[in-house]
């Protein structure tokens, strides 16, 4: 298909997904205000303009509930009731064996599950859906690093994000889950006779299909149950792929509008969560021309990519990078090692290691304040510290070594609070920079090759952004610790000058 058949059918679409969504009983768009329009050369997608001035708290549009596919909307449920049982009394026990035909029972099912079965049903059944004209305008192709090739992956470097990706625990989940629901309820989801797809799909065409799916849902669901929800997402652990963020009973649904647009860390839009609908409003003046966006919260760029596949420059405010802690230890070794045998290091280290607290990595962040009523951010975000939760393990290894070998220096740095801190921020400074050189290239590197983003793919120009922005905090909170460095240095030259070298140092 040459671009300008691509073009129209894309116009096409749009159009008569606007005309349908128009004619759902209960909905209102405001077509003498706004516009679904074409964003791809933004490498947006569709998105909503704002065609003439817009005057706060304005009704946008307005998403009747029983237009939103989801688990209570769509005919499947009545179709294979046993599979949407949620209150089941082994629904939050997955590994419980299935008590009916062994078609994948609620007893492993969650919420995200049985949305993926949905849409995988309603995709299926083509023209027979009500949703078709929805259905056409989800995209089919998507930038998240799901669908990454090793080298792109590779373009991330030492990033954290490339241990998230989970794309083998999402096979799992598909392969366990979702495939034998449908082998086991073929019926059901390739009627014989009717508009859907004639031939059955096979596994890996299933695989696919579900990954394609799920994809959508990672980035367009909304959380149903939410008392405030202008974000699309419900809290997620970000430790996985999409096939972990949705285990639990949330009732999780697809949302016809709202999810065209497209959102920043600055925006101008909210949806509001009614009994009967869902509604999008104006929270300050919106210029004509202007797109309307809404928020899916303080994230940084690397979840930001990982949910939705895309990094704007205003998510930068809240770009994180993570410090493991092995590489505080390795640097406190080098520093107090020679002061405790081997063994009694590694008993030290098991002993922490042991506890319930212990971290294996620390998050560092940028202070930043949430964005005012009207989406606006008004200050900008600033490192200001360490994680104290790292503050504490250091002095709990310390503590450990002090146990199990009485070491003079740990004794001496539990005691000496100015001892302590010198030594936590040198051993937390060498951390950093030895994190900082476990990426492959530099941040000046980094920066130069922003410089010729004309030369680069999108997913190499979002994987640049991605590992320079954590690069960048390393480098902000290597020089917060110098500086404090320095205060600890002339606070004791004022100390001595006052008191004498002999003075004692404050106990803790």
């Amino acid at each position: 298909m040459d671009i300008d058949s691509q073009h129209c059918r894309f116009a096409e679409r749009t159009r008569n997904f606007v005309g349908w969504f128009r004619a759902l009983p209960g909905a209102t768009f405001r077509s003498d205000l706004i516009a679904v329009q074409d964003l791809r050369a933004q490498e947006a997608g569709r998105g909503i303009v704002a065609l003439a001035n817009i005057e706060p708290d304005t009704v946008l549009f307005t998403i009747p509930r029983n237009a939103i596919i989801c688990a209570a909307t769509s005919q499947l449920r009545d179709k294979i009731p046993q599979v949407f049982d949620l209150d089941h009394d082994g629904a939050t026990h997955p590994d419980h064996g299935d008590d009916d035909d062994g078609g994948g029972s609620s007893t492993e099912q969650s919420s995200w599950t049985l949305l993926i079965l949905v849409m995988i049903y309603e995709y299926l059944q083509v023209d027979s859906s009500r949703w078709r004209p929805y259905l056409d305008v989800l995209p089919t192709a998507f930038d998240t690093p799901m669908f990454w090739s090793p080298n792109e992956l590779a373009e991330l470097q030492a990033s954290a994000l490339v241990a998230k990706v989970g794309k083998q625990e999402a096979d799992r989940m598909i392969q366990d889950k979702i495939i034998p629901v449908i082998r086991a309820h073929e019926h059901v989801f390739f009627p014989l006779g009717s508009s859907s797809s004639s031939q059955i799909l096979d596994d890996n065409q299933l695989l696919s299909l579900a990954h394609r799916i799920g994809s959508t849902i990672m980035a367009y669901a909304f959380d149903l149950e939410s008392d405030d929800n202008g974000n699309k997402q419900p809290e997620q652990d970000e430790d996985d792929e999409w096939m972990e963020d949705r285990e639990g009973k949330t009732m999780l649904g697809m949302v016809p509008m709202a999810d065209i647009l497209n959102a920043d860390a600055e925006f101008n839009a909210h949806i509001n969560h009614g009994e009967d609908a869902l509604t999008a409003t104006a929270l300050r003046p919106i210029r004509a021309g202007e797109e309307i966006l809404n928020y899916y919260g303080p994230l940084p760029s690397g979840e930001l990519m990982r949910r939705y596949g895309y990094v704007t420059p205003k998510h930068n405010r809240y770009n994180v990078v993570e410090l493991p802690w092995e590489l505080v230890e390795t640097e406190l070794r080098q520093r107090a090692g020679g002061f405790v045998a081997s063994a009694d290091w590694e008993k030290a280290r098991n002993l922490t290691q042991a506890d319930d607290e212990f971290e294996e990595s620390f998050v560092l962040e940028r202070a930043s304040d949430d964005p005012d009523s009207e989406g606006k951010l008004l200050t900008s975000a600033v490192f200001t510290g360490l994680p104290d939760e790292l503050g504490e393990q250091f002095k709990a290894f310390l503590k450990a070594v002090k146990k199990v070998s009485n070491a003079d220096l740990a004794v001496q740095a539990l005691s000496d609070r100015d001892l302590r801190k010198g030594l936590y921020l040198e051993a937390v400074l060498g951390a950093l920079q030895a994190r900082e050189r476990q990426y492959a290239t530099s941040l000046e590197e980094d920066e130069q090759v922003g410089i010729r983003t004309g030369q680069l793919t999108r997913r190499q120009e979002m994987a640049v952004c991605v590992r320079r922005g954590e690069k960048e905090v390393l480098r902000e909170a290597q020089s917060w610790i110098r500086r404090h460095m320095d205060e600890t240095r002339n606070d004791l030259k004022r100390t001595q000058g006052n008191d004498g070298p002999g003075a004692k140092r404050q106990r803790v």
